[in-house]
């Protein structure tokens, strides 16, 4: 049994509230006794209420029971509420009542009418207040499965985005690998031996909504493994992740794309090659990823570059679902001088 202590806290403070004013309407009905002996005494009966109500409900089977936003017991549903805040009525009014009565309002006697009164004050202080938490308590189911959909519906976006990744991936290798066939069939046997590494490696853990940096950065060399048989000497790389960072979770496919970019746009067109270099770092309380390449670049007032391409378009929607506000990606460009992408992601974790 899971107790939520905050809540039980908030509770508390909320009956007192309740109490202090019962007992102004008390005060006013039997002003034989001052304001601090009635509150004394709405205190003795309304926390004997709450208390049998708040900690009974934990003996209600949990799957009779609403969803609270925190997990674990919620308020009870149907007649199983209605039966537990009448055995709370019935508690604070023997024992609270009693209770109260010997410490603040002595022994004198009550009529008749006034026992009456007093059992209807508990009853009806005793069903307003049990309407108001189960009022909450409903609210909170409701807010738990809103976001329980939330968190289902962004987890299938970032699954459907991912397997819009993989294929392009796939079909752009296997048509490098095609071109590379009629002219170097030895490289192409190699390059075909680790594509077949690669997505062995990589189908069954891209099917997690994240995994740690290290398998990122891995699944990355893996990639880029791929690429060189391809390109040879052309291309140069330097993957940089600190210890500190590695295991870090982060949504699977996040850098590869990019990679994946700046290969095709920014090495290939040059006869030469270039270097690619991807890091890691942390700044203040975010995650900051960088590709950076020595490719051609191209001037950022170009209609393309706020797209960037299919990779760098899948990037930004798949961090926008995972991350919502919190995070971004920056594109830096110019023709001639390479392109710098940075990835800023809060180091919280995603939304899901």
């Amino acid at each position: 049994m899971s107790i939520a202590w905050r809540d039980v806290g908030r509770h508390f403070l909320l009956v007192v509230a309740f109490c202090c004013v019962i007992a102004v309407l008390t005060t006013g009905i039997w002003p034989g006794h001052g304001y601090a002996a009635q509150l004394g005494h709405a205190l003795c009966i309304g926390l004997v209420t709450w208390l049998t109500i708040e900690f009974g409900r934990y003996a209600v089977d949990e799957r009779h029971c609403h969803p609270s936003l925190e997990g674990g017991h919620g308020w009870p549903r149907g007649w199983r509420a209605l039966l537990l805040t009448a055995i709370g009525i019935a508690a604070g009014f023997t024992l609270g009542e009693a209770l109260g009565r010997r410490l603040f309002l002595g022994a004198d006697l009550r009529s008749a009418r006034d026992d009456q009164l007093g059992l209807l004050i508990t009853i009806a202080a005793g069903a307003v207040a049990s309407f108001f938490f189960h009022a909450r308590g409903r609210a909170a189911a409701l807010a738990a499965e809103l976001a329980r959909a939330e968190r289902d519906a962004g987890e299938a976006r970032l699954a459907l985005l991912q397997s819009q990744l993989e294929p392009h991936m796939l079909f752009n290798t296997l048509a490098n690998l095609r071109a590379l066939i009629g002219v170097d069939p030895q490289a192409a046997q190699q390059m075909l031996d680790r594509l077949d590494a690669y997505l062995r490696a990589t189908l069954a853990a891209s099917r997690s909504a994240q995994h740690p940096l290290a398998a990122e950065f891995a699944r990355l060399d893996d990639y880029l493994a791929l690429m060189a048989v391809r390109m040879g000497p052309r291309l140069a790389v330097a993957l940089d992740l600190p210890d500190a960072l590695a295991a870090l979770p982060v949504p699977p496919l996040l850098l590869q794309p990019l990679v994946e970019n700046a290969i095709r746009h920014g090495l290939e067109p040059r006869i030469e090659g270039g270097r690619i270099e991807v890091s890691a770092r942390r700044t203040g309380d975010a995650l900051v990823l960088t590709v950076s390449d020595s490719g051609v670049g191209f001037a950022m007032t170009e209609p393309a570059a706020g797209a960037g391409g299919f990779g760098l378009a899948q990037v930004r929607e798949r961090i926008a679902t995972a991350y919502g506000g919190r995070a971004r990606v920056d594109v830096q460009s110019r023709p001639g001088g390479g392109t710098t992408v940075r990835i800023r992601l809060p180091m919280s974790g995603a939304t899901s």
